[in-house]
């Protein structure tokens, strides 16, 4: 395995709670892996959620993450994005983002401007506003108040949320209030206003829930189109999706009692007898 990352903070000159940053805006993921976890363990009242996990996602990789219920994989992203952390839970580890940024230094808020775009599993959107409002409320910008009262969309926005309205197939629904929207739109919805953010990491948890099939393979496509744009971490039940985004070569991780039970191919851990046993029956 490459140098665990952080191992050249002694040299760097950066910024103290950030670790040696290239350049403002940029993520240093010249050893490979864009998220590195290790030997994380997190505990509420005695219990173990999270006990020594340990993976990385690579630069640019889509990552599928499967595994039974009180596995631990929205304890796993919690610890990431720093909604579950040092400051308001028993945690132990190590959590890097690049080779340098150390995610459990940071602030929930801050973890979120280094990069990291999460979308949980039921879409939250501005129901009352239309489609292309939600997104552009979304953008990338300075939100402070004084900054919002003179912002105009130039022609900039206005193409980037006209790429981010094909990309999500929701052209035809550009002024419909995000209300009206289906079920499978609004996710996709969502993920847009996450885009519209650029995220270099995407965390989406079960985002097929509740799906009908031909949504969830919409889904999928949006999300194979996406693969170089971003890296991101899926986590999911539904195997058909999951085939759909792993396909024959991507690695899927396979999670049980807060660690990793095993990694690989999906065909290759779906016939690991341990996989077998505590998650997909027989």
């Amino acid at each position: 395995m490459n140098a665990a990352p952080g191992a050249q903070l002694a040299e760097s000159g950066g910024t103290t709670g950030l670790g040696r940053v290239m350049e403002p805006g940029v993520i240093d993921v010249s050893h490979g892996p864009i998220l590195y976890l290790e030997d994380v363990t997190v505990q509420f009242d005695g219990f173990r959620a999270l006990n020594r996990l340990t993976l990385s996602i690579d630069h640019g990789e889509l990552r599928c993450v499967i595994g039974p219920n009180g596995a631990g994989k929205t304890t796993m992203m919690d610890v990431i994005t720093g909604k579950t952390g040092p400051r308001n839970a028993n945690v132990s580890g190590r959590v890097f983002l690049g080779q340098t940024i150390d995610l459990m230094r940071l602030t929930e808020p801050k973890i979120a401007q280094t990069g990291i775009g999460r979308k949980f599993q039921k879409p939250t959107v501005f129901e009352q506003h239309e489609v292309w409002e939600n997104l552009e409320l979304a953008m990338k910008a300075d939100k402070r108040w004084f900054s919002s009262l003179r912002a105009r969309l130039g022609p900039q926005g206005h193409r980037r949320i006209e790429e981010t309205l094909a990309l999500t197939g929701l052209e035809d629904e550009a002024y419909r209030p995000a209300g009206l929207l289906s079920h499978g739109q609004k996710q996709r919805l969502e993920i847009g206003m996450l885009l519209m953010q650029q995220p270099q990491l995407l965390l989406l948890d079960e985002p097929v829930a509740g799906m009908t099939d031909e949504e969830t393979m919409q889904l999928a496509t949006l999300l194979n189109s996406l693969r170089g744009t971003c890296s991101m971490m899926v986590v999911e039940h539904d195997m058909e999706f999951v085939a759909a985004l792993a396909g024959a070569t991507g690695t899927v991780t396979v999670l049980a009692e807060g660690s990793v039970l095993a990694e690989g191919t999906l065909d290759a851990v779906k016939r690991e007898e341990r996989v077998i046993e505590s998650y997909l029956g027989r």
